[in-house]
């Protein structure tokens, strides 16, 4: 009799484990990773909503301020960013540098609808990034630094902004992680109509409009995984949106919030692209080998590390340090690697002979 009651409490053990283990899995993500939402409808009825982003979206949007940029007495920009970090006194805010460029005063919103006035501390065209710094009393939630390094294509994402402005601030919008270290040609400066630099960007496909600028792109989990900066726009391209990867933000953030200016390589030399036929004429050059791909050397500034070299007029650099430049704008990615005081190799076409040289790079100041 012992033996047969030890075997049912055994038995009974099992099935009050199941059943334990059946209610976690079915209203709890203990078991499938996602999130569920409990809510009730008009009648009553008890409604589990699977993989919704609710509690990451309250998890973030403490920290998600709306930018309003001023020229003058006129707001001349709006945008988006969200504060990283605090320190005893203040708090710190990241976004894109298009946002508050050329801008004397500027003013953030936070999530409460408070508003609080920032200073800028340091911004860079070519990173396209900026710090502001606020009075930490102003500040209402901190964001949780993520990385997007772990983040596979096709994982879940989102952001919070401000799309269109005011009225739409705090907007949600959600899709997947639709590329990694994709090469995007962007230009710096608001009357650039060139390519003059190459971003290695996240591709998403969650909603992005005028005024996301600057926001943070975040993982289910509501940690920020990449900073929102551009998309594609053209009648027929939609929900491709790019954002800077969060570790490369980081790397310079120190400099940033120090005011100091990021100190950019230069070779010492002015160039064209190898496809720009009517100013290389112009300048005295003429391409006759049928090259597409490379920059043209058209001058070389006395005492730069280039007039060191073996390098004149008329080369065509196709390599730096054995990767390909199609372009100045890749050319400028490859060279941004670097540091002032590196010595680098170039790769050039002269008289459609390949030929290498060696130059030690200067500061941008310089």
């Amino acid at each position: 009799m012992k033996k047969l009651n030890k075997i049912l409490y055994i038995i009974l053990g099992i099935v009050i484990g199941i059943l334990i283990i059946g209610l976690l899995y079915k209203y709890t993500d203990l078991f499938n990773g996602s999130s569920k939402n409990v809510i009730k409808n008009y009648s009553g009825k008890t409604i589990i909503e699977k993989n919704s982003l609710a509690s990451s979206v309250e998890k973030a949007k403490d920290s998600v301020v709306m930018i309003e940029g001023y020229k003058g007495n006129d707001v001349s920009s709006t945008g988006t960013g969200f504060v990283y970090k605090t320190d005893d006194k203040y708090g710190y805010v990241m976004t894109n540098e298009h946002v508050i460029d050329g801008c004397n005063k500027i003013v953030l919103v936070m999530s409460d609808d408070s508003e609080a006035e920032g200073k800028v501390l340091g911004s860079d065209e070519y990173l396209d990034l900026a710090v502001i710094r606020v009075d930490k009393d102003k500040i209402k939630g901190v964001a949780v630094i993520g990385t997007s390094e772990k983040s596979k294509v096709g994982d879940t994402i989102f952001t919070i902004g401000t799309p269109m402005g005011y009225e739409y601030r705090g907007t949600v919008t959600s899709g997947i992680l639709s590329g990694k270290d994709r090469m995007v040609s962007v230009s710096v400066g608001n009357n650039s109509e060139t390519s003059d630099y190459v971003m290695k960007v996240l591709q998403i496909d969650a909603a992005v409009n005028p005024g996301n600028s600057g926001g943070p792109l975040l993982n289910s989990n509501g940690e920020v995984i990449g900073i929102v900066s551009m998309k594609l726009v053209d009648q027929e391209i939609e929900g491709m949106g790019f954002a800077i990867p969060i570790e490369y933000a980081m790397s310079h953030i120190e400099n940033l919030e120090q005011g100091k200016e990021i100190e950019w390589p230069v070779l010492g030399i002015s160039m064209l692209n190898v496809t720009d036929t009517t100013y290389l004429y112009q300048s005295g050059i003429n391409i006759t080998d049928g090259s597409t791909d490379g920059v043209v050397v058209i001058s070389i500034s006395k005492g730069s590390g280039a007039s060191k070299s073996d390098l004149q007029k008329g080369d065509i650099i196709t390599k730096l340090n054995n990767e390909k430049v199609k372009n100045i704008a890749y050319l400028r990615y490859e060279l941004y690697k670097y540091k002032p005081g590196d010595t680098i190799e170039i790769t050039y076409l002269r008289d459609n002979k390949e030929h290498t040289t060696k130059v030690t790079l200067q500061k941008s100041n310089s």
